[in-house]
């Protein structure tokens, strides 16, 4: 494993989940919020963001934490191992209820200066619809690139603390 994506719903648990699976790899995490926010949340603008990924996931090894679908096929072309973090729509709110509340008004670490923690109405209703519109299509993504990937599907904090304990057994 030395180009490694993970992927989910926010709230899901990627973050944690790299930084996580760093500890027991010692890959470079690239937070990808860190990347496309600039202060204050204003957005990077397209073209250059599709430049930063490149650069980014030409590096020879990297934990990539994110989803930015419009990035994928990059990433895909070059990652060797994909984590899909397939957790429960009650769990990924409750997560980030919990993240807001614990961080509101000051910025996450994964997060980039001047982007202080918010409520975010359009972002509560993305992660409740994400895996009514998009969790089908990434399942069937992801068993498409099984041949040449390595794909790994968690469900739940047990199957990602038992992973993780394996990789440490090795």
């Amino acid at each position: 494993m030395q180009r490694i994506m993970a992927i989910g719903c926010a709230g899901a648990g990627k973050s944690t989940f790299s930084l996580k699976l760093h500890e027991v790899i010692s890959r470079d995490v690239i937070h990808f919020d860190q990347y496309y926010w600039k202060p204050y949340w204003v957005e990077t603008e397209p073209a250059q963001w599709l430049e930063v990924v490149t650069k980014l996931a030409d590096r020879p090894e990297w934990i990539m934490d994110g989803n930015y679908g419009d990035t994928f096929d990059i990433r895909l072309e070059r990652a060797d191992t994909v984590f899909y973090l397939d957790c429960p729509t009650w769990k990924c709110l409750w997560r980030i209820t919990r993240r807001i509340l614990k961080y509101y008004g000051r910025v996450r670490p994964d997060m980039p200066e001047g982007c202080r923690e918010r409520f975010d109405w359009p972002f509560y209703h993305y992660v409740l619809t994400y895996n009514l519109r998009r969790r089908r299509k990434m399942l069937e993504l992801l068993n498409s690139l099984e041949d040449r990937k390595r794909i790994v599907i968690l469900n739940s904090s047990r199957q990602i603390d038992s992973f993780l304990q394996s990789l440490h057994s090795r």
